[in-house]
Formats: C-alpha cells, structure tokens, sequence
C-alpha cells in the first residue's frame, strides 16, 4: 500500500512597491549603505504602502500561488496565516484572507505565531493535518508587515526588517519519493528576551505611557540572537539530516531564513557546504520574518535552482527563540 505524503502544488510571493534603500534610511537615522550591507549583507527592503496590511500582502501572493498551482481559492480548504503582524489582534489575520479571497466558508482559518521560524512551523502543523485525511488541499502563507513594529529611529533594528509575502499550496500524494520528506521543529523559551516587544499583551496592556516609551517596537539583543542563530540553524539542519539519513552534500538547494547573510556564511561553513549551495535574497528584502522562506522558495523555483528529483533544506529561527528545518524532494 503506497504511503502518502504532501507535496507543494504551487508557490507565490509578493514585495510592495516601494524600496527602502540603504542610502535612504541613512537620512533619517545614523547609518551608511557600507556599514549596514557590512554588518548585515541587507542593501535594501520593500516597506508596505499605507492602508497596504499583512492581509492584502497575503491575498496577492495567495493568488499567485493558485495560479502556480492551477487551482483556484474554491479548492482550498485549509488556510493558515503565519505572522507576527497581524491586520489585528483579533480576529485572526486569515480570516481576512480567506474573505478577499473567496476561499469557502467551510474551510478552516487560522493564524500561527512562530516569527522567522513560523513558516516551517506552518509547514509541519498543515502536512499533518492533510495527513490526517481530513483535509484536501490548503495554503500555507508568511506574510509580515515588519514596518508597523520597527522603531525607525533604532538603527540596531530597522535597517533589517522588511515587508512581503510568500506561501505555497499544499496537497497529498500518493507517488513514492516526493514531497515533504519530514520537519523538525524547536523552541528555547529561556530566551524569550532577547528579541521580543515589551508591551501590549495580556500581561502588559498599552498605556499612554508605553506607548510614549516606544515599548511597542521590536527590540532586540543583536549578538546575542547571532550567535543562538547560527548555533539553532546548524544543529536543527544537521538532526533532520541525521534523523533521515542524508549527508549535507545530497542536499541541492539549502533555502535559510533570510535574517543576515553573515548568519548564512557561517551556516554554510559549519554544514561545510560552499554558499553557491544557498539561496540568498536577503540583499533585497531584508528579514521579512515568517514571510522570508516562501518567498525565498519562490524565487529559488523560479530561477530554475530547484529541479525534479532535487532534495530542498528550509531552515530557519527567530523569535521565541524557535526554530525549525524542512526537507523536501521535488
């Protein structure tokens, strides 16, 4: 009897029109084009217009992800809205996104809360539950409005963040060797700290004194989320390696979490892998948190950096501090 697994039908991203340059940014806060590309690899982001939410961003690349796939929004039945940006606290932003969609009324909606790690996060908890038959086909989205929580006067935090869209669409087969081969998820909630927004949850409602405080801005111990990045990325990499039984030279495409591209050369030297077999856009988008992945992943197949056959890694970090790695096969 053939063993079923979920394989990607189709990919989709968006960017806003407007680009953020380095040199630009550098007019309004203390920085330059060479110390931020030095320190970060970032040279520019794309910042969403105004009126412009995480939704619409969503919606665009959902359409372009069905396309992709030949589908249309009536096939989807499950939709889950990976963000940290959500249009509103409540309700959850993929409702949103199922409305302007038209994706049906019984279908389930739902938001997932994992930062830059959010999508792979999504990724594990959608073939699960299309596992579990009770589901047919679904959208897996990331998508980040990072301008609405970056202090644009704090230079450690907003010449990293960008704003974007990317998400594929998820179905089950039953051909042997393809698709999502497994995921391997984490979280070291020790650290929560370390990045993070002070205020406006349950625990700390805004005031007028908070928000006059700037404690509802990203803020961010820098070194420190560097050096667990590099650390969660390589080992949660080198456990889905090992759990499957494949060397880090079988992988044709690793497709990191575009957060810094020195966090991405130091992957590349633990793995032992040349950079040539990364795929890095972080140059041009900046981290686009849970957003970042798909979008990456996007790009990658439509640059042809992806064939049948190929063995894809996703791996990623961020906030919580979580992380997680994907393997794929096309």
């Amino acid at each position: 009897m053939a063993t079923s697994s979920c394989i990607i039908l189709g990919t989709g991203a968006y960017a806003p029109a407007r680009i953020l340059t380095n040199d630009e940014l550098s007019k309004t806060v203390e920085t330059s084009d060479e110390w931020i590309i030095t320190r970060s690899g970032i040279r520019e982001r794309h910042i969403a217009a105004p009126g412009e939410n995480t939704s619409d961003m969503a919606v665009t690349a959902a359409k372009a992800a069905l396309a992709d796939a030949k589908l249309t929004a009536a096939d989807i039945d499950l939709l889950v809205v990976a963000t940290i940006t959500p249009d509103l606290l409540m309700p959850a932003t993929a409702c949103f996104v199922q409305h302007k969609l038209g994706v049906p009324t019984q279908a389930a909606c739902f938001d997932l809360n994992a930062a830059c790690s959010g999508f792979i996060y999504a990724l594990d908890t959608v073939s699960a539950l299309l596992l579990s038959g009770r589901y047919k086909r679904a959208l897996v989205i990331g998508a980040e409005k990072l301008s609405a929580i970056v202090d644009w006067q704090d230079r450690a935090t907003c010449m990293l963040f960008g704003d974007g869209a990317g998400e594929v669409v998820l179905g089950v087969s039953d051909q042997p060797g393809v698709g999502i081969i497994g995921t391997k998820l984490g979280a070291a909630g020790a650290n929560v700290d370390l990045l993070y927004i002070p205020k406006g949850g349950s625990n700390a409602p805004a005031t007028p004194e908070s928000i006059a405080a700037g404690d509802h801005f990203m803020k961010m111990k820098g070194k420190e989320v560097f050096k667990l990045a590099v650390r969660a990325m390589d080992e949660s990499a080198r456990d889905i390696l090992e759990q499957h039984g494949l060397r880090a030279d079988q992988i044709g495409l690793v497709i990191p979490h575009q957060a810094n591209l020195r966090i991405i050369e130091a992957v590349s030297q633990y793995l032992e892998l040349p950079m040539d077999r990364f795929f890095v856009n972080v140059d041009r988008y900046g981290n686009t948190s849970s957003a970042s992945v798909p979008i990456a992943l996007d790009e990658a197949r439509k640059a042809g950096r992806i064939k049948p056959g190929d063995i894809t890694l996703l791996v990623a970090f961020g906030a919580g501090l979580t992380y997680g790695s994907a393997l794929i096969r096309w």
